[in-house]
């Protein structure tokens, strides 16, 4: 099929590139002409597992095209999909300016009836206003319907989840959008949900927010497990052989950030808050989440005592693993907080480093996992990355000033920390 993605970020990057691998013509519309420059000769602005390989290809098979014309995309395809940012705003509510001018933009260049999904993250009732700025702005007056799809992606698994998706969401006004779009999805073997638009928009908030909520609530199990000698693994290990509540996101850390749970979470609170209903639940949940980071940065200044002029080295600086977005990330609030309290710090992260130097002054940037720690005083492990469980905790050991590493994201054992003498501080262990 003929298809556009307008927005090549995180989401429609990887749409777009996954659609042409299973055989569909996709144009990848950006109003960057950088990005669409480094699109076109085969690199990516981002990392993602897998992504430039598959982009690469595609766009030497020539299903894959990068182009800075919204006109070009929507004359050229049947399905236009919306997927720009929806940024959060001061009150928690979120900037849809991006999506109206899209819309406008599509409007006009409409000639011919074209199904317009929205992908991006947005409020319910998006959806209706999307279809009236397009009827209002489309000077061809022809028909169009607008679908909302919103996405389920795992940063740093991105690929995977868009390849075997775990259910497909399509939100309608009426039923004539919906076999194109089933035969966009068909090569991709999962469920396919056909609700109203209002629905859809709902799922996707209701989803983020409740993931958010897991993992609150596991942290708020860690503070209990520390306060009586338990072992927050083992409690979520029990908890999650009940199906009813698995496993998944139930790891206790620093607290959750990125560009999606932290956002989504305050534009549902927001959301309910404009109907009328005060989402009390939520706001909780982001109380935890501030919270978990207090604690751990008062582990620190408790285990250091002072830490101005303290050499502390950190390690990880993206959100999560398998990723270079450092969106609201804890490990950099982390670095941000260490450097407030006086502490002088040495990075590093697998795949963030570049990002990571638009925002952070003053830091050594070492270019070893195993090399940080020389002549410091701590370490933290701020994200959990795989490659840092094999760490060489006896070169470590023996390079730190002191042998005191900070866990946020329990990626060791405590005894076999404490047999290798490490004074070692993880959480809720």
């Amino acid at each position: 099929m003929k298809l556009t993605i307008i927005g090549t970020g995180y989401v429609g990057l990887v749409t777009g590139t996954c659609f042409a691998e299973v055989g569909h013509r996709v144009i990848c519309v950006d109003n960057d002409p950088d990005k669409v420059k480094t699109l076109q000769q085969g690199g990516i602005p981002i990392y993602e597992p897998r992504l430039e390989e598959l982009v690469r290809r595609n766009t030497e098979a020539g299903r894959l095209s990068f182009t800075t014309s919204t006109a070009e995309g929507v004359e050229n395809s049947d399905i236009v999909f919306i997927a720009v940012p929806t940024p959060p705003l001061a009150d928690g509510s979120v900037d849809l300016s991006f999506i109206e001018r899209v819309a406008r933009d599509i409007a006009g260049a409409m000639t011919a009836y074209k199904i317009v999904v929205d992908k991006s993250t947005v409020p319910v009732r998006t959806g209706d206003q999307v279809a009236e700025t397009i009827k209002r702005y489309c000077k061809a007056q022809v028909e169009f319907d607008v679908v909302s799809n919103p996405e389920f992606l795992r940063e740093g698994f991105a690929v995977e989840d868009l390849m075997n998706p775990d259910r497909i969401v399509i939100g309608v006004r009426s039923q004539r959008p919906v076999a194109a779009l089933r035969e966009v999805y068909s090569p991709f073997k999962a469920p396919v949900i056909v609700t109203d638009i209002n629905s859809a928009e709902l799922i996707k908030h209701a989803s983020n927010s409740f993931l958010a909520l897991k993992i609150s609530y596991i942290n708020a199990i860690a503070v209990l497990c520390e306060a009586t000698g338990a072992n927050v693994q083992e409690v979520a290990n029990g908890m999650g052989m009940d199906d009813r509540i698995g496993r998944r996101f139930l790891d206790a850390s620093l607290g959750f950030g990125g560009s999606c749970f932290p956002k989504d979470l305050s534009a549902f609170i927001k959301i309910a808050e404009q109907v009328g209903y005060d989402f009390g639940l939520l706001k909780e949940v982001q109380k935890v989440n501030t919270q978990q980071m207090n604690r751990f940065l008062k582990k620190i200044v408790d285990t250091l005592w002072v830490l101005k002029d303290k050499k502390i080295a950190v390690l990880g600086l993206a959100f999560k693993q398998n990723t270079d977005d450092i969106r609201m990330s804890p490990a950099i609030e982390l670095c941000h907080r260490l450097q407030k309290e006086g502490a002088i710090l040495t990075v590093y992260d697998p795949k963030a480093m570049d990002k990571a130097r638009s925002v952070l002054k003053d830091v050594r940037f070492a270019e070893d996992m195993n090399a940080v720690a020389e002549g410091c005083d701590a370490i933290v492990i701020a994200t959990e990355w795989d490659e840092f469980k094999k760490l060489d905790l006896d070169r470590v050991r023996k390079t730190l000033t002191h042998p005191i590493l900070f866990d946020g994201r329990n990626l060791f054992d405590p005894a076999e920390m404490e047999r290798l003498g490490f004074i070692y501080k993880s959480v809720g262990r």
